[in-house]
C-alpha cells in the first residue's frame, strides 16, 4: 500500500520537481576575468542537476575540486599540444601527468584531442590530429584506462561541403583523406563523432531566407528531405543527420553523432541579427524540452541525442564579436543572464547567510504546478496521511 502511495506522490510532485536530463551537458569555459572559483561552479552544477560538463583544458584546480562529485568531465588537449603528443612517449607523459592522478575520483569520461582542428587557421594541425589521438589512446591502454575514457575531437560544421538537404551531407574534399582515418579510429575505439552545431549562424547569415521558428525549435511547417522523405522541424537535427550521411558516404554507418556545443547568444553587434535575450531564451528552453523527451533525430529516432549547451557563463575575455562573450546562461556572479527556464536563487556576497540553489525546469511544468495550486497540494497530503493511517492499522 505504502509503495503505491509513494508512486502516486512521485507522479504528482514530478510536476513540481526538477529532474536531471541524462543526455544534457554544459560547456564550462574559463576565458573570463571574474568567473567564480571551481567549488562555486560545482555547487551551481549540482543545484542545476547537471551531471556532465566539458572544459577546454585540464585545469588541475577544476579536476581536484570535481573529485568525488557526480559530474562527468570531458577534458581537452589544447591544439598547440597536438604536435607534442603525437609522440607516444610524450602522450604517455601527458596522460600520466594530466589524467592519472585525478582518475577515478574525478569522473573523466573523455579526452578531446584539440578543438575544431579540421577548420583551424593552422592547417598543419590536420596532419597531427589522428596520430595524436592514436598516441593518447595508446597511453590510456598502457595505463589500463581505455575502458573508461574515450578519445575524440569536436568538429565545426564547416567540415561539410553539403548539408542541405540532410541526405546530401558530405565532407569537404580537402579533409576527406584525414577524415577517413579519423572515422576509422572512432569505429575501432567505439568513440563518438562530436560536432559544434549553431543554427544561430545560419540564421544570422541569411535572416530573410532562414525561418527563425525553424532554428529556434518553435512550431513551424519544417522541411521534408526530398530523397528520404524524413520530416525535420528544426535545423539542429537536420545538421546532425547531415553529418551522419557524410559519414555514410565514406563507408561508416555505426558511429554515434553527439553535439559538443550548441547555444544562442543573448547579445551581439548591430550586424549580428537575432542575438537577443528573447531568442536565446527560446532556443535553449525549447532545446531543454527536447532533451527532457530523450529525443533522437529523424534519421536515428531511437538514439537519444546527447547535447552540451554552450555555455555556462558569459566570458568577457573571449576575442571576436560581441556575441562570443554572451553565450552564457549565467553571468559570472551566478545570476541568470536571461530566463531560459532555469530557476535560480543565488548570492555572491560573503555577508549573506542564504545558500545558493538552482534547478532546471520546464516552464510548462512550472505553469502546471501553479495551476494545480495549493488545493491540489493539500489533497495529495491528505492522500498520504490517509494511507499512512491505513498502514498503521494493518500493523
Amino acid at each position: 500500500m505504502m509503495i503505491h502511495v509513494f508512486l502516486l506522490l512521485s507522479l504528482c510532485f514530478s510536476d513540481y520537481g526538477f529532474l536531471p536530463v541524462a543526455s544534457l551537458g554544459i560547456n564550462y569555459g574559463q576565458v573570463g576575468s571574474n568567473l567564480p572559483p571551481p567549488d562555486k561552479v560545482l555547487d551551481l552544477l549540482s543545484s542545476l542537476k547537471i551531471t556532465k560538463a566539458k572544459i577546454y583544458d585540464t585545469n588541475p584546480q577544476i579536476l581536484t575540486t570535481f573529485a568525488n562529485s557526480n559530474v562527468e568531465l570531458i577534458v581537452t588537449v589544447e591544439n598547440q599540444m597536438l604536435a607534442v603528443v603525437m609522440d607516444p612517449q610524450q602522450a604517455l607523459q601527458w596522460v600520466t601527468t594530466h589524467i592519472k592522478p585525478y582518475f577515478p575520483a574525478t569522473k573523466i569520461t573523455e579526452i578531446s584531442v584539440g578543438n575544431e582542428v579540421f577548420t583551424d587557421d593552422d592547417t598543419s594541425l590536420i596532419g597531427y590530429l589522428v596520430p595524436a589521438m592514436v598516441s593518447i589512446h595508446g597511453a590510456l591502454v598502457q595505463l589500463g584506462l581505455d575502458k573508461y575514457i574515450h578519445v575524440s575531437t569536436p568538429n565545426s560544421l564547416a567540415i561539410l561541403q553539403e548539408s542541405f538537404p540532410p541526405s546530401a551531407g558530405s565532407f569537404k574534399s580537402q579533409v576527406s583523406a584525414t577524415m577517413s582515418q579519423y572515422l576509422q579510429f572512432l569505429a575501432n575505439t567505439g568513440s563518438p563523432f562530436w560536432i559544434n552545431a549553431y543554427p544561430y549562424f545560419a540564421y544570422k547569415g541569411a535572416p530573410n531566407n532562414v525561418s527563425l521558428d525553424y532554428v529556434l525549435f518553435n512550431k513551424n511547417p519544417g522541411m521534408v528531405d526530398p530523397y528520404t522523405k524524413l520530416h525535420y522541424d528544426n535545423m539542429l537535427y537536420a545538421q546532425v543527420d547531415a553529418v551522419v550521411y557524410a559519414m555514410f558516404r565514406l563507408g561508416y554507418s555505426g558511429i554515434e553523432v553527439r553535439v559538443s556545443e550548441t547555444g544562442w547568444p543573448s547579445k551581439g553587434d548591430p550586424d549580428e541579427t537575432g542575438a537577443t535575450p528573447a531568442n536565446a531564451a527560446v532556443y535553449n528552453r525549447n532545446l531543454l524540452r527536447r532533451q527532457m523527451r530523450n529525443e533522437g533525430t529523424p534519421l536515428r529516432p531511437n538514439t537519444k541525442l546527447e547535447v552540451y549547451l554552450f555555455a555556462l557563463f558569459n566570458e568577457d575575455m573571449k576575442p571576436g564579436p560581441t556575441s562570443e562573450r554572451n553565450y552564457g546562461l549565467f553571468q559570472p556572479d551566478g545570476t541568470i543572464a536571461y530566463n531560459v527556464g532555469l530557476s535560480a536563487l543565488s548570492t555572491t556576497s560573503s555577508t549573506s547567510s542564504s545558500s545558493s540553489s538552482a534547478s532546471i525546469f520546464l516552464t510548462s511544468s512550472a505553469d502546471k504546478a501553479a495551476k494545480m495550486g495549493y488545493q491540489s497540494l493539500v489533497y495529495w497530503m491528505f492522500v498520504y496521511l490517509l494511507a499512512f493511517q491505513v498502514l498503521l492499522r494493518q500493523h
